[in-house]
């Protein structure tokens, strides 16, 4: 019978057709009628769900129809391999068993039936003569236990009169001992079949085993069940212990107490029958009678002292229950400090000011200000990401802030420069693409005919005061409105005195960022990708120029326009360059930051990421196919290794024979004989010629040898044959089954392996959003930023690809203002609260459990570079957390990669003699400029936008070349193989593709 959750399918009931001609829908598998076009609809898409289980053969995620097709196949299989003899006996054993567990039963059958044998049955017998014989039992008769004169109890046994085949006339009359039946007919699994085929239950407990009516009229088995086994005797029964346990006092307890034992009990206590006599009588009849019999056990005499009294059980109060487990993980602050825990190890800090420091910063650094942490490792991780629509190559975080640091007005870094130029093209689209603006921007007051026609206003003289206005015929009235008039401003501007001075602030110019867009504006100039000469750099200005303008400005550009177009210096591309070439670290990323946030609202990156959102969705289907077959291969091999089991008794090897040595003590020693031999025939061949002595005894001796050596190969050749043919040939059957074994194992690890694959495709592909590795007991967010949305150690392809590592570090991030509001910095009373369960405030125990070492707040970062502080954070964090647990399984999950790519970084920033960065031959210099020697040690010079160049035919900050690839120099660059292999090597894709999934990454 088809099961659904586990319980058998109950089909519906015929409905009343009362009109023959009424139109009905039939399903024909399950024979039920449907008067209703709906009802029939809904039915057919309940069975078509894939949440049925074939009942003989277990297998699930079926629909209805398949399981039934399954179940049909499978009983008749069953049918055709169970013996007919043993269906009969088997089915009376099972009739009315109350094991819950069909492996119980089946193992109890099995053991009952294995060497027991019945008339009709096929079986082979061991005669006198030795010969092994088949035939069929024809009768059977049991003989019954003994007991011998001694008091031993000889065991039962049987007897089979069995008919021999090939042999009418003959019969054997055999033993228990010596007759059997071939092993693949009985078998567990067979018979399991067969009672899940045979047998049903219902679903309660306690329920029979019962046979089904079909079967049971078969084989004339009484289907009628026993009333202690049926449901309305069981559940009574339950009941009534039930009550039994609720009406009945616990007294042995208190005969414990009194007795020494549990075993006797106090007498049941029961109300005393109502009478109509008055107390008075009662009491004098109780006097005269004197103490009633006692009819329990004897209590000892002087238990206590006259004047103890037991209180009454209704004046004492009840105990209270006690407090329920606690059951983890729980909120990460309510776990209790552990005694002598360990301490956090302690953070390092990348910026010039850290938070231990009350605000003053430091004179030795990289200059870098804690706020600006965040956004560097924002636009990192964004160029990284998102570096196939950038079209960059990957660059490592180390390199990237040393190009962000990089100052020289002289040398160009490659990195620095193709970061700027590719956000700024993701902007603006080229001329011969249609010149589409791709981000809305805020618009400038002044019109574009104003900027093209008048010359004048593009001077950059001082504006003009205007002319004052005629004045025009002055009467009474006018007079009066203008002293109105007058007084209601100063009224204004005596109650608002600021008013007056932002309107004077917003009046008055303090750069010449408008002044360097009227040759030409910065949209144009980025439509013609003029970068060269200071041209992405005025294209810059022009762009946090319009910027300004935008209602949510708020003043955050002017302190970078006045940098940028100052207004002692003329505003020309040049002054751009420059300007930018001294521009403080932490204002560059700040710049390089906004480019990031405007290019992730383009139609580019909205479109990548809806790419590999469906690249995703193929890889997951792809998943759940792998996984599909790896269950089934599963399923298939434990069949297998149960049917091994089976056969392994017979395929194994005997135990070796100890040869016993001859009684007198004597062995032949066959070397010293073999010797001798030898020794005979080379005296006897070597006197065939007395002339040529010496050369014949030199071939003799050859001879000899060849001989000793030929002698040795046959003896081995002689005794591995022995050893072979002691030791019994495996039969085909178990041959093949051992083969079909190792396939089935070798399909399981290529599946597993697929799996890997997909899973590191889905990780790559990840991109909308950063993933967190999780947060501690104090809400500190853990990144590490290589686990989703690039490879592990960056494009294979890319320059610096023998770096091996992204990041390279574990980077903590401190709370939010919600989170540090509502679990740290608590309000008083709650503060209270949890001094008075832990005994300390949240802070301190902050400030006890992380050490010296802290963030506060979400603009504030620290991180971890070596495997030791990511072990020792590792067994730091407290499982019984709700956040640390998920913290902890996923830094055990990543940690190998992580300790890696912390020893590449390692590596990389402090290089060995031979492994030292020689950037001679990978410098790159521009504007035909002689390069100095200072610049020689920077790692960033190294790096080369290699995909620009294989895509664009160019790197960004260059036009496309009229004159052929061939005479400029290319740079070799080495491709890194990771430990890792992607869907794009087993499968051909497009071309165009997702660059981690495509065919791009030869990994």
């Amino acid at each position: 019978m088809v099961l659904f959750k586990r319980k058998p399918v109950q089909y519906l009931n015929r409905p009343e057709i009362e009109n023959d001609d009424q139109e009905v829908w039939l399903i024909p598998q399950t024979g039920e009628i449907f008067v209703e076009y709906e009802a029939y609809l809904s039915r057919m898409d309940f069975y078509k769900q894939h949440r049925f289980i074939c009942q003989i053969t277990g297998h699930s995620q079926l629909t209805f129809f398949d399981a039934l097709k399954s179940e049909l196949a499978g009983a008749q299989e069953v049918e055709e391999a169970f013996p007919e003899a043993l269906k009969g006996p088997i089915l009376r054993r099972v009739q009315f068993q109350t094991i819950s567990r069909i492996d119980t039963l089946v193992d109890l059958i099995y053991e009952e039936f294995r060497a027991d044998y019945y008339p009709g049955e096929a079986v082979t017998v061991h005669v006198v003569t030795g010969e092994r014989l088949t035939g069929t039992v024809r009768d059977k008769t049991r003989f019954g236990s003994k007991q011998l004169p001694d008091g031993t109890v000889s065991p039962a046994f049987s007897r089979y009169f069995v008919s021999l085949d090939n042999r009418p006339t003959e019969e054997a009359v055999v033993d228990d001992l010596h007759i059997t039946r071939d092993r693949k007919i009985f078998t567990k699994q067979v018979l399991r079949s067969f009672i899940k085929k045979t047998v049903t239950r219902e679903a309660w407990t306690g329920a029979p085993w019962l046979v089904r009516p079909e079967i049971a009229d078969r084989y004339h088995i009484d289907n009628r069940v026993p009333p202690h086994l049926r449901y309305e005797s069981k559940a009574a029964e339950r009941k009534q212990n039930q009550a039994q346990k609720k009406i009945s006092p616990d007294y042995d307890g208190m005969v414990g107490s009194f007795q020494g034992n549990g075993q006797a009990r106090l007498p049941e206590l029961k109300p005393a029958p109502k009478s109509h006599k008055s107390k008075a009588h009662q009491s004098q009849l109780a006097k005269t009678q004197g103490p009633p019999p006692q009819t329990g056990p004897p209590f000892p005499q002087n238990f206590h002292p006259a004047n103890f009294t037991f209180a009454p059980l209704q004046s004492l109060p009840p105990q209270p229950p006690p407090p329920p487990p606690v059951k983890y993980p729980i909120e990460d602050l309510q776990v209790a400090q552990r005694y002598d825990g360990p301490v956090r190890p302690p953070l390092k800090y990348f910026s010039q000011d850290t938070p231990i420091d009350d605000g003053k910063a430091k004179k030795e650094g990289n200059g870098i200000r804690m706020e600006s942490v965040g956004p560097l490792l924002e636009s990192w991780d964004t160029l990284n990401v998102y570096c196939e629509i950038f079209n960059l190559d990957s660059f490592t975080f180390d390199d990237f802030v040393e190009a962000m640091q990089f100052t020289s007005e002289d040398v160009d870094c490659e990195l620095f420069v193709e970061t700027h130029c590719a956000a700024l093209k993701m902007l603006v689209n080229s001329e011969a693409d249609g010149g589409k603006v791709n981000v809305q921007l805020p618009e400038i007051e002044e019109d574009s005919e104003d900027e093209e026609g008048d010359e004048e206003s593009a001077a950059p003289s001082p504006t003009p005061e205007p002319d004052p206005k005629p004045k025009g015929r002055a009467t009474r009235s006018s007079l009066a409105k203008a002293e109105a008039e007058a007084a209601r401003l100063a009224e204004l501007e005596a109650e608002n005195p600021e008013v007056k001075e932002e309107e004077s602030a917003e009046g008055k110019i303090t750069n010449r960022a408008a002044e360097m867009q009227v040759d030409i504006g910065w949209i144009d100039r980025l439509r013609k990708r003029d970068f060269k000469n200071g041209g992405w750099q005025i294209i810059i200005v022009g762009l946090l120029h319009q910027l300004s303008k935008g209602t949510k400005a708020m003043g955050r550009y002017d302190e970078l326009l006045d940098l940028l177009a100052p207004l002692n210096m003329d505003p020309t591309p040049e002054t751009a360059r420059l300007q930018y070439a001294k521009l403080d670290v932490n204002l560059r990323i700040k710049i390089l930051q906004q480019l990031c946030v405007l290019t992730a609202e383009t139609k580019a990156v909205r479109n990548y990421m809806e790419e590999c959102s469906e690249t995703m969705t193929g890889y997951r289907k792809e998943k759940i196919v792998f996984q599909r077959d790896r269950k089934q291969l599963m399923e298939e091999l434990r069949l297998l290794n149960e049917e091994r089991k089976i056969l392994l008794p017979a395929n194994l090897p005997p135990s070796p024979v100890i040869e016993h040595a001859t009684l007198n003590g004597d062995t032949k020693m066959a070397d010293v004989d073999e010797e001798v031999q030898d020794s005979t025939n080379d005296e006897h061949m070597d006197t065939d010629d007395d002339v040529h002595q010496g050369r014949s005894l030199r071939r003799g001796l050859d001879r000899a040898a060849e001989r000793k050596r030929k002698d040795k190969a046959e003896k081995e050749k002689k005794e591995k044959a022995e050893a072979e043919a002691k030791i019994p040939k495996q039969s085909k059957q178990f041959t093949k089954l051992m083969k079909d074994i190792e396939k089935k194992q070798k399909l399981i690890e290529e599946a597993e392996k697929e799996i890997a694959i997909l899973d590191n495709d889905l990780r790559e592909a990840d991109c909308p959003r950063t993933r967190v590795l999780g947060k501690d007991r104090f809400w500190n967010r853990y990144y590490w930023f290589e686990r989703n949305g690039m490879p592990y150690g960056g494009l294979p392809t890319s320059s610096t690809a023998e770096a091996g590592y992204a990041n390279g570090c574990i980077w903590v991030q401190g709370p939010d203002d919600l989170e540090r509001e509502g679990y740290i910095d608590m309000r008083p009373d709650w503060q209270q609260e949890y001094v008075h369960k832990f005994n300390i405030t949240v802070p301190d125990r902050k400030k006890m459990e992380e050490g010296p070492t802290s963030v506060f707040n979400a603009h504030q970062w620290g991180f971890y570079d070596e495997p030791e502080a990511l072990d020792k954070l590792i067994s730091w964090l407290d499982t019984r957390g709700l956040n640390e647990v998920k913290l902890h399984k996923e830094l055990k999950l990543y940690r190998d990669r992580i300790a890696k790519n912390m020893e590449k970084r390692k590596e990389y920033l402090n290089p060995t003699e031979d492994k030292s960065v020689d950037s001679g031959n990978k410098r790159m210099s521009t504007r035909k400029k002689e390069q100095h020697k200072d610049h020689d040690a920077h790692r960033c010079l190294a790096w080369h936008n290699n995909m620009a160049i294989e895509e664009l035919g160019h790197i960004h900050s260059e036009q496309p070349r009229a004159r052929k690839p061939a005479k400029k120099a290319q740079t070799i660059v080495p491709v890194v193989e990771e430990e890792r292999t992607t869907r794009s090597e087993a499968k051909s894709k497009k071309e165009k593709g997702l660059g981690r999934q495509g065919s791009r990454y030869n990994f």
